[in-house]
This record gives structure tokens, sequence and C-alpha cells, in this order.
């Protein structure tokens, strides 16, 4: 592993901001720290980078425990959310902060920064200053900067969040392609979970200082360790009493269980449109917005509204219209454990553990 952490603990006076997380990365991964505000993800972030010191646990970069490193020695590069560029500097002079620092000489300086002028597109930019220059260009100084004295590291603290949503969504797909040419480990915080699903190579989800999972966008999504997870990730309704819903009234145990709904887990349309007819609920159609490809629809059943999709090659239906509902999977859990089950009366009503 290129970057392990064991136990890592932080209190802030009496709150205790980081709760025994470990985890370990791969050289060259974009790793996503997602979740609330709040949840610790900047707190570990600072940790890795040395800005804070952790009260127990320990911090490995590449077999070597940097605790006691100062962030100069442990070979990080930081993004912080508001560029912290030095306003009285041009963009070269940015860039070749880091550079100067470590003595390098000029040749040597002069030829990074443009490599990085060109790898960012700021070439035409170097003698530009920052209030010259809009978000997104501030931004890419920033990560060029980062870049400039060759870290092992990356992390970036919500680097998107000061930039206008337009830009941003092109900046996810501009860093997506650096990190991928540069190579290097890249760790960064994000509270948008598109953000993290689109750019990250995997995500972890940090909620009230815990590690709460962690794997592949996709992996997180299908199977959502703890109900945290499920509620985070995704559209999802939350039905109190499973046994609410036909096809569900079996827990796998005597306890009572709740379920997550998501829109993937419906089907919706006319009674003559499914096979198993007492399978299904009775609906309404409340909404309906069109997105391009499909139809959303918002649906009550049983006082609970649902969000699920439709094709447009089926027929349209209309708000107020009484549908038919087949809730096929639910995301199931209690005090015990958690589990996604499938609808009993549709087919074989096996539960998947997880």
């Amino acid at each position: 592993m290129h970057v392990e952490v064991r136990g890592l603990n932080k209190h802030f006076g009496d709150f205790h901001a980081v709760k025994d997380v470990s985890f370990g990365i791969e050289k060259g991964h974009l790793i996503g720290l997602l979740g609330p505000s709040g949840g610790g993800k900047t707190s570990i972030l600072r940790m890795l980078a040395g800005l804070e010191s952790p009260d127990a646990g320990e911090i490995v970069f590449h077999g070597r425990k940097v605790n006691d490193l100062p962030p100069q020695e442990r070979g990080i590069g930081f993004v912080f959310q508001n560029y912290a560029l030095f306003k009285h500097m041009t963009v070269y002079e940015n860039i070749a902060f880091g550079l100067r620092v470590k003595k390098a000489n000029k040749h040597v300086i002069r030829e990074r920064v443009m490599e990085l002028v060109e790898l960012t597109g700021l070439k035409g930019f170097e003698k530009r200053y920052p209030h010259q220059l809009s978000g997104g260009q501030r931004q890419r100084v920033a990560f060029a900067r980062a870049l400039a004295p060759e870290p092992q590291l990356l992390l970036l603290d919500e680097p998107f969040a000061a930039i206008d949503a337009k830009i941003r969504q092109e900046l996810r797909s501009w860093l997506r392609e650096l990190i991928e040419r540069v190579g290097i480990t890249s760790i960064f915080v994000t509270h948008d979970q598109d953000e993290a699903i689109e750019v990250a190579d995997e995500i972890m989800i940090i909620n009230q200082g815990r590690l709460e999972q962690k794997g592949t966008p996709w992996d997180i999504y299908k199977e959502p360790k703890t109900p945290f997870v499920a509620t985070f990730i995704g559209e999802s309704t939350l039905i109190e009493d499973a046994s609410e819903l036909k096809g569900f009234g079996g827990t796998g145990s005597g306890a009572p269980a709740k379920a997550l709904i998501r829109p993937e887990y419906i089907e919706v349309g006319e009674p003559h449109e499914f096979r198993v007819i007492s399978a299904t609920e009775r609906g309404v159609v409340k909404h309906l917005h069109f997105r391009g490809s499909e139809w959303l629809l918002e649906i009550e059943v049983k006082g609970h509204k649902l969000v699920t999709y439709r094709s447009l090659e089926k027929e349209t239906l209309h708000p107020g219209q009484e549908i038919s509902v087949l809730v096929h999977r639910a995301y199931m859990f209690n005090d015990e454990k958690s589990w996604i089950q499938e609808n009993g009366l549709k087919e074989d009503p096996m539960p998947v553990y997880i």
C-alpha cells in the first residue's frame, strides 16, 4: 500500500472528531473522502498533511511512518478550497514557489513550471496575477503549484467548492484526466456524491468521525454496508415498517425491520404490464419530470412518496393516475443486521445478507 492509516483518532477538546479510522490506498489511485459536513473528512486530510497531529494511530507513506514529520518533509502537495494563491505573484511565480523553497536551480524551475503550464492548460497566462484569472484558472494554478515539487501524494480539500456549477463539471473531467496522466496518488474531500462518484476510483464514506465503508462507487451503491451509507448514497425512501409492503413481511429474524427503497427497485405501470399482480401495490402518480431519455416519477403508495423511472418507449402516465407499483427489492435493516431482500411474492424470497 502507498498510504496506510491505522487506528487514527483526533479530539478537539471534548469533541471526538476522528474515531479509530483505518484504511489503505494503492499507488496511483484517486480516493474521494465523502460525507456530511462536520463528519471528520477534513480532519483526516489535515492529519495526513501534517497540519494536525493525531491523538493516536499511525500514518504510513510507502512503508515509512510520518507522524512526527513536518508537512514539508512528507512529500505531499495540498490544494486548498480557496486556492490560497499568492496575490502579489504571477501564475509563473506561484507555480515556482515550492521549487524555490527547495532551492532548485533556475533552469530546473523554468523547465518544470513550463511543463505544468502546458499540462494544466495555462499557456499564455504565465504573467497574469490571480485577480486577472477566472475561478477555474485559479484552481488550475493551485493544482500546478501543488504538483511542481513532484509530491508522492496529492491532497485536495473541497477543490471545486468555490467554483460555479458549469466550470465545476468541466474541472471534474479535467482533474480525472490529469491524475491519470501524472499517476500520482490523490485524496480529495467532498460532500458532493455526484462529484465523488464521477471522479474517484474508490470512495470512503465518513460519518461522525468513523469510516462507514470503503469501495468503488458501484460497490458502495450496490451493496451498502450500513444504513447510513444506504441513505446517503443515491435517492431512496425510508419505510419505517417493511411489513407494510407486500412481499416484505419476513425479516429473517424476530426483530422488526425498516426498508430503504431505491428508484431502480421499483416498477410502475398498468396492471396488464405485470406478471404477478398479487405482488403489486396500488399507487397514484403525483408528479412527472422529463429527463431526456426517461421520465422521473414521484408516486404515492400507502402514504409514502416513492421515486422511480419509466422508459419513454412505454405508455405515458399522468399525474393523478392510479397505477400498479411493484417494489421488487429493498435494502432492509434492524438493530441486528442489514440485508438486501427480494419481494417474496414476486419470485424466490431468499434474502442476500451483507
